[in-house]
């Protein structure tokens, strides 16, 4: 990891040289200043989930985040390359330093190549009013990653662009070092959609396959690292002879498979897109459709109009995780295969989570809000209507989330589950300043309703300025 890491920094110092003697790149700075002060224990949930770990937990903060990046070219040449360096500074009760992201990516026609870590997004969902996506969300800190596939969809050959496609693989590491040591990320996906430029409907389709694996265990000791179980991770096969038992049987490795559809719709004055994702954490691993925990999963609607003078957006998602197949695993010696207790798992016990939260939807509760102090997710099983909009007043963007959540805890204390309700809120309005030195400022306001995140209030304001470092010189 640590030789990944030097290799980015090299790459990165190199790419800046290049593009400041050549100037024919412009290399682009953002500095930030982000305030909290909340009136209970954390600050509140929409303040704090879906921000890539930036945010504190902590109820009161102050924070400085500086970054520079290369955007993509737009342009079609053959070759291209983009990076992105940011860290930032959080005051609490004490103050860090992190640095968050460092990222360099190479293209050579459709592939991409990359290394680093880096703000990712996947899935299906909407990028800017979701609750985040079921696998994926934007809610746990960028990991050390390398990455090779084509991240765009890209048009077969075929005139009208009939058939896109896009996909990779990439290799991470874990680094919170949180139970297991050492921990080893494996994730490739692959997308296809149908429509052709010219059609107003086209129909996507989806499949990710991630596993934890590799990494030291405390009480159990190393896992198998090697390429041999690389492979095994790859195409999930059963451990080798160095495996527990169990994952000799079984597959090694914890492995999550997600599904996903979509359907998008553009007229004149609307566009509608409709969404599908599906989790499965335990064999068999069918279609979507035709899955034993059908029940489960992320549906959501968003609708993007010019008709209405202010709201730009609205979206309603519903997300279901309480089916998990059944309640029981096995019962007197009859395995049912249910008791899925999504993004946990009995060997890595720190689950599918980095630095303390989820990597997947933030609706699953992550441990950082365990009172007890346990790494593991205590709260799996939940129901979610998730509403947005977004819109613009006079150049005043402002945007709502609203989230009702039923939390039933996990399969652990079934059949005497207690329902736990929870609404959380989010309003938040940004405005650029032209006169001002060419400022951004935003604040947001958010609200906690009910026992799962206690009664709550807290308030953001943020700060921000943008430009160009290295100005691009015209030929």
């Amino acid at each position: 990891m640590k030789k990944t890491i030097n290799v980015c920094v090299l790459l990165f110092l190199i790419l800046i040289g290049s593009s400041t003697s050549a100037q024919t790149d412009s290399i682009l700075y953002q500095i930030e200043m982000n305030g909290i002060a909340s009136s209970s224990s954390t600050s509140p949930f929409w303040l704090q989930n879906n921000q890539y770990g930036v945010v504190p937990f902590n109820p009161n903060s102050l924070s400085f985040i500086a970054k520079i990046q290369k955007d993509k070219s737009v342009s079609t040449k053959l070759f291209d390359y983009n990076f992105v360096s940011s860290a930032y500074i959080n005051i609490t009760s004490k103050t860090s330093a992190i640095l968050h992201e460092l990222y360099l990516n190479g293209r050579f026609w459709v592939f991409n190549a990359s290394v680093g870590m880096r703000e990712e997004r996947y899935g299906n969902q909407d990028e800017t009013l979701s609750g985040g996506g079921f696998l994926f969300s934007n809610n746990a800190r960028p990991m050390p990653k390398i990455f090779v596939g084509i991240e765009d969809f890209t048009p077969l050959f075929f005139k009208n662009r009939l058939i896109e496609i896009k996909g990779g693989v990439s290799h991470g590491w874990f680094t919170d070092q949180i139970y297991t040591q050492n921990l080893l990320m494996h994730h490739k996906y692959g997308s296809v959609r149908v429509g052709g430029k010219r059609s107003p409907i086209h129909a996507q389709y989806s499949l990710d396959h991630a596993a934890q694996w590799g990494g030291s265990i405390q009480g159990v000791g190393a896992q198998p690292s090697g390429f041999n179980d690389f492979v095994d991770v790859f195409f999930a096969r059963g451990g080798s002879s160095a495996s527990t038992l169990f994952e000799q049987i079984n597959v090694g490795g914890n492995h999550i498979i997600a599904q996903g559809l979509k359907l998008e719709l553009t007229l004149k004055d609307y566009e509608l897109n409709a969404y599908w994702q599906h989790l499965a954490e335990d064999k068999p691993i069918r279609i979507m459709w035709n899955s034993v925990n059908v029940a489960d999963g992320l549906w959501g609607v968003s609708i993007k109009t010019k008709k209405f003078p202010f709201i730009k957006k609205i979206l309603y998602e519903y997300l279901n995780t309480t089916d998990q197949s059944g309640p029981f695993h096995d019962m007197d010696g009859v395995v049912y295969g249910g008791a899925d207790s999504y993004f946990n798992n009995y060997l890595y016990q720190n689950g599918w989570t980095h630095y303390g939260r989820t990597i997947g939807t933030a609706f699953i509760t992550s441990p950082v809000y365990n009172k007890n102090k346990e790494f593991q997710i205590l709260n799996n099983r939940v129901q979610v209507q998730h509403f947005g909009i977004e819109g613009e007043y006079k150049h005043y963007f402002f945007k709502v989330l609203s989230s009702f959540i039923n939390n039933y805890g996990n399969y652990s204390s079934y059949p005497n589950e207690t329902k736990i309700k929870s609404t959380n809120m989010l309003f938040e309005i940004n405005k650029h300043f032209e006169n001002i030195f060419h400022l951004d400022a935003g604040i947001s306001v958010g609200i906690d309703i009910g026992e799962a995140y206690s009664n709550n209030v807290g308030f953001s304001v943020k700060i921000s300025k943008r430009g160009i470092l290295f100005p691009r010189v015209k030929k």
